[in-house]
């Protein structure tokens, strides 16, 4: 069985005036601030999620 594939998200703008559901997906990604940084499986659930926002994070390949 393979190594699921991860992505690092950061958060690098304020979710603050956002849409409701750009903010949903943020938190979703399970972003809670500025510059906080998790690691998700590279999904396509999660793929569409960082798309829906990619004005307001940064991804690396973890």
């Amino acid at each position: 069985m393979a190594d699921k594939k991860m992505m690092r998200v950061t958060l690098v703008k304020s979710m603050f005036g956002r849409l409701q559901s750009h903010m949903a997906c943020v938190r979703g990604l399970g972003l809670r601030r500025m510059h906080h940084c998790v690691e998700v499986e590279d999904t396509p659930a999660t793929r569409g999620m960082v798309n829906k926002v990619s004005y307001m994070v940064k991804v690396e390949d973890a």
